[in-house]
């Protein structure tokens, strides 16, 4: 079996045994692809079916030089569920990565924003901004209302439909991770932010074919890319010159922060982000042990 072939088949059974999105299979990709590069570099001829512990762990020192810790570790696991898979489809008797151990990273708690942060964001759109007679400041800023009032990841929000809108409901249908799906909710000011962007904005674009049914567009009528979203929060980031390097995911991480702060339930909140396990977002628990302390004495017998 060559490599190149492996990497097709492992792939395959990402998308349709695991059913694990694009991005998800491309970022396992690039590991493996990472791994064939470094063999042939270094003029190894070793077939996926035969290369030992030996050889992938030259190549994990190789490249722990360029990267950090938590990065080592997500290569690791890459190759750990290649050869994982070839052991699955009988190609290998055993992994060669499971001798190898991935190194301590700690958890990582993620950036938030505090609700003064997001507020001056958003007010740092220009609403009357126009491109090619679209009002793309009304869009941004009905974007980033719906990033933070529904917790999406930035997948999540290019990829809304109109038809994904339950607003009598008070609902959004969302395609999340691995094509599962869930019902957010969804607040009367997120769903205002909405159905001005649809009625006053939206109808000035002209709408490619292949989109009509795509909430956020560019000035052309197509998909917003996830690029686009995230150029618009950094450049929004430096006017207000805020001190922190934030993406589409810190309004994510801000929605679940602020709803435990404010006393929402782990569980619902774990339903609202679409966490398979409760254990993801538990992480939201560390971020304020102020939170801690007035549990303590809200709720203990002996406060």
């Amino acid at each position: 079996m060559k490599w190149h072939q492996a990497l097709t088949d492992f792939s395959l059974y990402l998308k349709i045994e695991r059913g694990l999105s694009k991005n998800t299979i491309a970022s396992y990709s690039f590991d493996i692809e990472k791994l064939i590069a470094y063999l042939e570099d270094h003029k190894i001829a070793v077939s996926p079916i035969h290369i030992n512990s030996e050889t992938i762990q030259q190549f994990i020192y190789q490249v722990a030089k360029g990267v950090n810790p938590r990065s080592q570790s997500r290569i690791i696991s890459g190759l750990r569920s290649f050869f994982n898979f070839l052991v699955f489809e009988d190609y290998r008797n055993d992994n060669p990565v499971d001798l190898i151990e991935s190194p301590r990273t700690g958890r990582k708690l993620p950036d938030t924003l505090s609700l003064e942060d997001i507020d001056r964001l958003i007010n740092a759109i220009d609403l009357s901004k126009e491109y090619n007679q679209v009002r793309i400041g009304e869009r941004d800023r009905t974007m980033l209302e719906t990033l933070y009032g529904c917790g999406l990841r930035v997948s999540e929000l290019v990829n809304l439909k109109l038809s994904d809108l339950f607003f009598e409901e008070g609902f959004i249908n969302i395609i999340g991770k691995g094509d599962k799906q869930r019902f957010v909710p969804i607040g009367p000011a997120t769903q205002n932010y909405i159905n001005i962007y649809i009625n006053e904005v939206r109808t000035a674009i002209k709408i490619q074919k292949e989109f009509n049914d795509t909430l956020f567009l560019n000035n052309r009528g197509k998909q917003l890319t996830r690029a686009m979203v995230f150029t618009i929060i950094k450049k929004l980031a430096e006017e207000i010159n805020l001190n922190k390097t934030i993406s589409p995911h810190t309004f994510r991480h801000s929605f679940a922060t602020h709803l435990l702060e404010n006393g929402a339930d782990l569980r619902a909140i774990q339903m609202m982000l679409g966490h398979l396990s409760i254990t993801t977002t538990e992480i939201y628990m560390h971020l304020d042990k102020k939170q801690l302390k007035k549990a303590i004495q809200t709720f203990h017998p002996r406060k």
